[in-house]
């Protein structure tokens, strides 16, 4: 039996809409004390503090990327009026782009963020 990891994406789906997913990563190589999946691509890290009371308006992704939760939590809310929250220790693969030919619209496309509880944010991006 191969392991795998939860890989939860922020994707835009057919009606321009961002949405969650899940999929596995299957971790089929290394040993069975250090499974690993193969590597993935990755061009650019970048550390993020946001301090407490960060909330940011509807947008898109500009370029996909995984975001960890190294400290605090983060809160994603989707035009449909869910949201899911990330703690430290968990992560996403954020990539909601703006579809191609079309204009921002605040009421259809993009997700928001914010910070919650009394702990900053601390995140780390690693765009592949």
């Amino acid at each position: 039996m191969t392991a795998t990891f939860n890989k939860v994406t922020l994707f835009t789906d057919t009606d321009g809409r961002a949405r969650f997913r899940e999929e596995a990563v299957a971790l089929n190589e290394g040993t069975p004390a250090s499974m690993l999946s193969a590597l993935i691509p990755a061009t650019a890290l970048q550390l993020r503090h946001s301090p407490v009371g960060f909330e940011s308006q509807f947008h898109c992704t500009g370029a996909p990327q995984w975001v960890f939760i190294l400290g605090g939590q983060m809160e994603i809310g989707l035009q449909d009026g869910s949201s899911r929250v990330f703690s430290a220790g968990d992560h996403f693969y954020s990539a909601d782009h703006l579809p191609e030919g079309a204009t921002f619209d605040a009421e259809v496309h993009g997700h928001w963020s914010r910070q919650l509880g009394n702990a900053p944010l601390v995140t780390v991006f690693v765009r592949g």
